[in-house]
């Protein structure tokens, strides 16, 4: 999906020359947690609301350039590395930069959110499922095999946790066929974390447990 339509220019960016006051004023107008500051045609950073309030008002923003987030997106960069970017630097503006990196514009958080909402893995009715596994131990391809073999479909899965070495896998897949999905996951050795409410391997494990706890209380 082509996100370049989701570039805004409506806002001019701050200068270098420009004083702290004047990013002040410009971030009591928004509701930007940043604002891209050129140096001529060259974008050079970031200066962050709460970084601005803290500055005096008689200084420029060339006198606290060493404050300024350096982050940027390319105006090829892939929708979902855009939203990492995002989510990495803790903003809801991103600038974009050309080639020689002379700014294009910026993404608002909000409008990339709104194209992710949009994609089958949100808007698309399904079971979602978190299994784990050792990070040397699964595949996507296993991942894929074991879904598909089970005629169900995949909307969508990605790495959503990694620690100590286990990887955790969110997946969103079709309803159908999905106790037989699970169960091929167990025998595959994965570990089911979460899962849809059908899961009759839960269920039967349940009432067993309900079942003992009965007969160890007679």
């Amino acid at each position: 999906m082509d996100i370049k339509e989701y570039i805004i220019n409506d806002v001019k960016p701050l200068e270098l020359q420009d004083s702290v006051q004047h990013a002040k004023k410009i971030f009591q107008q928004l509701t930007f947690s940043h604002m891209p500051v050129m140096d001529g045609e060259v974008y050079v950073g970031c200066v962050s609301e709460t970084d601005a309030h803290c500055f005096e008002t008689g200084q420029s923003l060339s006198d606290v350039k060493y404050s300024f987030d350096v982050f940027k997106v390319n105006e090829d960069t892939h929708w979902l590395d855009v939203l990492e970017a995002f989510a990495q630097h803790h903003s809801n503006v991103m600038p974009v930069v050309d080639g020689k990196n002379s700014y294009v514009g910026y993404y608002e958080l909000k409008d990339i959110m709104q194209h992710f909402s949009d994609s089958p893995f949100l808007y698309e009715s399904g079971a979602v499922i978190v299994i784990e596994k050792g990070a040397t131990d699964f595949s996507f391809s296993e991942i894929a095999q074991i879904v598909e073999s089970n005629d169900s479909r995949i909307f969508g899965f990605f790495v959503s946790n990694y620690r100590d070495h286990v990887t955790e896998i969110t997946l969103k897949i079709s309803t159908s066929n999905v106790n037989a999905v699970l169960q091929t996951f167990r025998r595959y050795s994965y570990d089911v974390i979460s899962a849809a409410e059908d899961d009759s391997y839960l269920d039967a494990l349940k009432e067993r447990s309900d079942y003992l706890d009965k007969y160890l209380n007679i």
